[in-house]
């Protein structure tokens, strides 16, 4: 990878005059022409995959596929009008769309109801002037559904059946649907065929506005790296319709530490790589080339998961082990599954290596990273959690092949984090990076900036809120709250670039990212 600067920023964070209370697929282009002024030249987004109803965090999706309409452009779809949505709205919809639209932070419910109603209003005008007339457009949505089946029949059958149940889950159906019944799958795509097209219509959509937008992006030169969970929820399509590839009598976590004396219970499903193995690995392949095209690169989800997992059965008294138990055994897995998924990405051609970044934060064992070298998968560092024996590591010593930042978006930005830091380690790392005492907090955090960008790591990656000077989270980890994955802009982008304060601040920025090499 060439020296570069990036942003983390999620889609949802995202904001423009014309948005619907969250980021929209086609606001990534004029995201990015905005970043490049700061010499950005890579935007880090966050998991994009549809979420159920009440649910707030990327990372728990009910689909590892599907993207989720609520980032779907509605107005730029080709059956919405100005009079549709005013009909589909009406008075009081079009006052909630003013209300979230003017939110500091993203309303879930309200946005997801409002673009919900608009795009089936585009459904049904579209099921009656083009899918009933056969028209080209109707042909191309066939196309998509023919070429998208893998994940797209099951995603629409799950949609469908579990809007049928009330939202109840999977587990919760009768033994027929739960268990995939042929007999009532086959009845299924007989007596709802609309419900399934509307799935596979809504797709069609969001998909194509994201392939159009990552075309732009790239004529900007500027990357679009994603995120990818490690697994997906027990409650979503992709475990109802591949349970026999997870061990859904265990759940996963993480093993005892400093913090957690019996160790973490996520509720997340356990994958059974024994039974993934007699496909070769058939869906983490498919997450990997749809992952390698939605984005340039992507950051694998907590990496270490893919050598070993911390598994315990449901029983309260249960506890918790490793599997696969011992080291040979583990890097084993590991060297066995990431290959898999470097072998589907590095078959895409268009961006050079690496295009898989392994988020290898926490409690690693030195084989991992032995094994992470061996593929030659990037792994992180953190400023202030890079020390040996409260020795900070020297930001030119790391490796080039590695990303290096101040913060994640599971932790405060450096402008905040930095009065939480003991007096010794903001001394030891200001040091290095050139505070001086007699700084303000402007000039403190350019030079913090200057301290990261100077690193030897290829990638170099802030949160937005550092670029800009805000002191924001995006998630405070532990926690459940409306501040969770709700943080927006301070104001739409259009504004920001018409504010000569902002202006200048990317304008330092940019001077930093040169001076770096980058």
């Amino acid at each position: 990878m060439q020296r570069k600067a990036g942003v983390v920023l999620p889609l949802f964070s995202v904001r423009t005059r014309r948005d619907w209370g969250i980021g929209q697929v086609t606001d990534l282009p004029a995201c990015g022409a905005w970043l490049k002024r700061a010499g950005q030249r890579l935007l880090q987004i966050l998991p994009p995959h549809e979420l159920s109803r009440g649910e707030t965090s990327p990372y728990g999706a009910l689909t590892a596929f599907g993207l989720d309409p609520i980032y779907a452009d509605v107005e730029a779809v080709p059956e919405v009008d100005a009079l549709l949505v005013a009909q589909t709205l009406g008075d009081e919809g079009r006052a909630a769309l003013d209300r979230v639209r003017s939110s500091a932070r993203v309303d879930y419910g309200t946005v997801r109801d409002l673009k919900m109603r608009v795009l089936h209003a585009a459904f049904e005008r579209f099921h009656e002037r083009e899918w009933t007339r056969d028209t080209p457009r109707a042909r191309r949505l066939t196309e998509f559904v023919l070429a998208e089946r893998a994940w797209l029949d099951d995603l629409a059958a799950y949609e469908t059946l579990r809007e049928s149940h009330g939202g109840w889950g999977w587990t919760t159906w009768p033994e027929d649907e739960r268990d995939r019944s042929p007999q009532t799958l086959a009845k299924l795509r007989s007596s709802r065929s609309d419900r399934l097209l509307e799935t596979a219509y809504v797709q069609w959509t969001v998909i194509g506005q994201w392939e159009t937008a990552r075309s732009r992006m790239r004529e900007l030169g500027v990357e679009l790296m994603g995120d990818l969970p490690f697994v997906v929820c027990a409650e979503s399509a992709d475990v109802w319709s591949h349970a026999s590839q997870f061990q859904l009598h265990m759940d996963l976590g993480a093993p005892p530490d400093a913090y957690s004396a019996e160790g973490q219970d996520w509720g997340l499903p356990a994958y059974d790589w024994l039974a993934m193995e007699a496909d070769d690995l058939a869906w983490v392949r498919a997450r990997a080339r749809h992952a390698a095209r939605l984005y340039d690169r992507f950051r694998l989800d907590h990496v270490v998961g893919f050598f070993r997992q911390w598994v315990k059965r449901k029983e309260p008294s249960a506890r918790g082990r490793f599997d696969p138990e011992g080291t040979d055994a583990q890097a084993s897995r590991g060297r066995r599954v990431l290959g898999a998924i470097l072998e589907e990405v590095n078959a895409r051609n268009g961006i050079e290596p690496p295009r898989v970044i392994a988020e290898d934060l926490g409690v690693i064992p030195p084989f991992v990273r032995e094994v992470l070298r061996e593929l030659g998968m990037p792994g992180y560092r953190v400023l202030p959690w890079e020390n040996d024996d409260g020795v900070f590591r020297d930001p030119a010593s790391f490796p080039a092949s590695s990303v290096a930042s101040w913060s994640t978006h599971d932790t405060a930005p450096i402008v905040s984090w930095w009065g939480d830091l003991s007096d010794r380690d903001r001394q030891a790392l200001g040091a290095r990076a050139g505070v001086r005492p007699d700084m303000d907090e402007r000039a403190r955090t350019l030079a913090l900036l200057r301290g990261l960008y100077a690193a030897r790591s290829d990638l170099a990656l802030t949160l937005a809120q550092e670029l800009l000077g805000l002191p924001d989270r995006i998630n405070t980890p532990g926690t459940v709250g409306e501040a969770n994955w709700t943080w927006r802009l301070p104001r739409p982008i259009e504004d920001l670039e018409a504010d000569e304060s902002v202006g200048a601040r990317l304008d330092a920025v940019r001077a930093l990212v040169d001076a770096s090499g980058r």
